[in-house]
């Protein structure tokens, strides 16, 4: 097993060096985030439109897509992962297109896929693969390249596994604990056992959905006030802040202690998908460029709620994000009066 580079972008330079851990962005600089994301997949979409099929082939998953995004709001996003057999070649080939870079292990086992059918009435899942789980050295040698990568940029996201038997949860737990102690803000975006274990190894902010919360037990039902106790454990097990998404309704967050409803302007809707993983990528952009929490949350609302217009993930234009960031309100939950 051998670790590769891929992706666009040349090897970095002097003038856009990534700052040290912990390290505030200068004028000069390109900021950057690695993504930790164990298992990408392969995407292969038939699009019924028209009269003659299409076939349309992407490197995805959850980091590939936060890493896209990050790209193109402007951050020097380096993707940490496995990529094995066939599927992973061709992975490695597209990549080769995206904005953003990437450092891979290869792996014994193939990488994920699958295959979906999409027309005017949504899609269908044709068939899939969730991969091949990793090997010990694979998972070590994966994690010292996520270190690595994790204390030059300052500022990391943790992607979830495609399947929860791939990748055991003390990984996430021991390169959260190895790059907190060095200065490294950790954004996770997690659910289930390994959002436990990263919590464990203490995290800057979790970014997890409602549903997560309320599958994991963490929450009775999707209500205010549950999701507002379940966000204040989370703080309580080692999240610095938390942000829990809620599909179309205002996010929570609880920020610094303090606890807000995220308001962003509603759009029309195209594709539901996605708008977690932009959301999380749009935070942590912000975060590498030195801003402010409240900054940062505002961002990353925008990009969810721009995800949703469009059909391809982690797409959404960082001039929209932007202008509808300014949309964005953090009201304070105690002057709402939601919880009773």
């Amino acid at each position: 097993m051998t670790a590769t580079d891929g992706g666009a972008g040349e090897a970095s330079t002097e003038s856009d060096r990534a700052p040290e851990a912990g390290e505030a962005p200068v004028v000069g600089q390109v900021p950057a985030v690695m993504v930790y994301s164990p298992s990408p997949v392969l995407t292969v979409t038939i699009e019924r439109q028209g009269a003659v099929p299409e076939l349309h082939l992407h490197a995805g998953g959850q980091g590939v897509w936060q890493a896209r995004m990050l790209a193109g709001l402007g951050i020097r996003a380096v993707l940490c992962t496995t990529l094995g057999g066939e599927v992973g070649r061709v992975i490695s080939a597209l990549v080769a297109a995206e904005a953003f870079e990437m450092r891979a292990v290869t792996s014994v086992g193939s990488s994920g896929w699958y295959v979906h059918d999409r027309c005017e009435d949504g899609r269908r899942e044709v068939a899939g693969h969730a991969g091949g789980p990793l090997d010990r050295h694979e998972i070590d040698e994966l994690g010292s390249l996520a270190l690595t990568e994790g204390l030059r940029a300052g500022v990391a996201v943790f992607a979830g596994p495609t399947e929860p038997g791939l990748v055991p949860p003390s990984t996430y737990r021991r390169l959260a604990a190895d790059l907190r102690s060095n200065g490294v803000r950790v954004v996770a975006d997690l659910a289930g056992v390994h959002l436990a274990a990263a919590l464990a190894g203490g995290v800057y902010l979790i970014k997890v959905s409602d549903d997560e919360l309320v599958a994991a037990g963490r929450a009775r039902d999707d209500s205010l006030p549950e999701l507002v106790a379940a966000a204040r454990a989370l703080r309580a097990e080692g999240a610095g802040s938390v942000v829990v998404s809620r599909a179309e309704k205002p996010a929570v967050a609880l920020l610094d202690g303090e606890e807000v409803l995220v308001e962003a302007p509603r759009l029309e809707l195209a594709d539901p998908r996605g708008a977690g993983d932009s959301m999380t990528a749009a935070v942590a952009a912000m975060l590498a460029r030195g801003a402010g929490l409240a900054d940062a949350v505002r961002m990353g609302a925008a990009a969810g709620a721009v995800t949703v217009t469009r059909h391809g993930l982690g797409t959404a234009p960082a001039a929209a994000v932007a202008e509808l960031a300014k949309r964005v309100r953090l009201v304070s939950l105690a002057e709402h009066g939601s919880l009773g």
